[in-house]
């Protein structure tokens, strides 16, 4: 059985859909700008990658999403000798954050094209109207 949906509906579930993106780009965004974010004192953690994690939640009978919380990736740092460093611990190791960009970019570009083809369902409902209030002004 297809579910009828409302263009209302539609078009409040596709903003869902674009403000959990916005948030995805933005934690997105810190992790690559933290990329080379080091700890300060010896063995101290450098900065750990933090992930969204998304919820389903029921707009005007349709299902949209929205950002749960963040959770940091508990994947290992990776280690390099650097015995100069202030956060190298007592072998000269400092570690690294979990943080790889090229993947970090990637997941900016599709949330990107997830943020515009939710813009153009907002866009296709909204023409969908206006071509509905032509006809009955006929």
């Amino acid at each position: 059985m297809v579910k009828e949906i409302r263009s209302d509906s539609a078009m409040a579930v596709a903003a869902s859909a674009m403000k959990a993106q916005q948030a995805r780009m933005r934690v997105t965004a810190e992790n690559i700008a933290n990329a080379s974010s080091l700890g300060t004192t010896p063995g101290a953690d450098p900065y750990r990658r933090q992930i969204p994690v998304f919820q389903s939640t029921n707009i005007d009978g349709a299902t949209g999403v929205r950002l749960a919380r963040v959770v940091p990736d508990m994947k290992e740092f990776a280690t390099e000798y650097d015995p100069s460093h202030p956060a190298a611990d007592a072998q000269g190791y400092v570690k690294r954050p979990n943080v790889d960009t090229l993947t970090e970019s990637m997941d900016m570009r599709e949330a990107q094209r997830a943020y515009e083809a939710n813009l153009n369902v907002i866009e296709t409902a909204r023409d969908m109207n206006q071509k509905i209030l032509n006809i009955l002004q006929k």
